[in-house]
């Protein structure tokens, strides 16, 4: 859990820019987007293999 406590003469705006800095720091967004939704097996499948063929695609470009 990522958590920032302002300064004493600590903006409310620099504190939440720390706060988005750490977040971003921290890989929450990713998993938060990757979450958001019920995956079937074979959305998962699909999206694994796609996955791969675009890793194999760039693999072999000259």
């Amino acid at each position: 859990m990522t958590q920032v406590i302002p300064g004493e003469n600590e903006g409310i705006e620099s504190a939440l820019r720390r706060f988005k800095r750490e977040v971003s720091k921290a890989g929450i967004f990713p998993d938060m987007r990757k979450h958001r939704h019920f995956e079937t097996p074979i959305e998962k499948r699909k999206r694994k293999a796609l996955a791969m063929h675009k890793q194999r695609k760039r693999k072999f470009r000259y």
